[in-house]
């Protein structure tokens, strides 16, 4: 794993932006794991002003939530279509968001792993962190073994995703699908992002703590192709953090970067 802190939240944003850039560009037809988010929203941007082509590109989104239409405002297929899928020319046949309105929940994860299978596993993910260590929807005490499936989201994950309605966290769906740790951890390469000083404690735990199901991010430790990108507040509780930029600031791969 290796820990990347830069400035500013925009700066940590344009260098996730020039990663993802870049590995679409050594391979056109790289299969990219998805998040959704605030944060990401900004990655969207940076990647639709880019001249790279996402033509040849497939998509897995992490997750979505149980019982919300494709075209609700609220769902993250729409956030998708709305953020990055409608601004670039990738094909939206080939984009896959897990199926929420699936009367076979079941089946519908099966079909997702499967699809992800059949073109041949991610290359990169990309990740977020939420405030109870979760990536994706895998909540406290998700196995990290586990597949895509349903799960039921915890008062401060719907407490965290209530401003996307209306700021009434009742109004949040209480189950989502989403992406197993298990299925996680076998793309070819991690890259989570986290800004804000709302985060310091959770990506501490994450990257330096325990690895425990609690937390389910703390999975990441495992991943041999891990990156952690970070702003200076969301940085603030590492306690190696001194070595970390060092590495940075040392390391031939990163050179183009700094």
């Amino acid at each position: 794993m290796e820990v990347i802190t830069q400035a500013t939240a925009e700066q940590a944003v344009k260098l996730v932006s020039c990663l993802i850039e870049d590995r679409v560009k050594v391979k056109p037809d790289a299969v990219l794991g998805l998040a959704t988010g605030r944060t990401m929203e900004r990655v969207y941007a940076q990647l639709a002003m880019s001249a790279v082509s996402f033509k040849e590109c497939t998509t897995f989104n992490l997750d979505e939530y149980i019982g919300l239409p494709s075209n609700d405002t609220q769902s993250y297929r729409h956030y998708m279509w709305e953020h990055f899928f409608s601004k670039v020319d990738i094909d939206i046949q080939n984009t896959f968001v897990p199926d929420g309105q699936a009367t076979d929940l079941q089946q519908a994860a099966t079909d997702f792993e499967n699809a992800i299978d059949t073109a041949g596993g991610i290359d990169t993910q990309l990740l977020g962190i939420g405030v109870a260590g979760h990536i994706g929807f895998n909540e406290p005490l998700s196995s990290i073994m586990s597949r895509t499936r349903d799960k039921c989201l915890t008062p401060k994950t719907r407490e965290q995703n209530a401003a996307m309605f209306g700021g009434d966290a009742n109004k949040v769906p209480k189950r989502a699908l989403t992406m197993g740790v298990g299925t996680i951890l076998q793309a070819r390469e991690l890259i989570l992002l986290a800004t804000g000083s709302a985060k310091a404690d959770i990506v501490a735990r994450a990257v330096e703590g325990p690895i425990t199901s609690m937390v389910s991010a703390s999975s990441i430790q495992l991943h041999p192709n891990c990156k952690v990108i970070v702003d200076e507040e969301a940085a603030g509780c590492l306690q190696g953090r001194e070595y970390y930029d060092f590495v940075f600031a040392n390391e031939p791969e990163w050179e183009r970067y700094r």
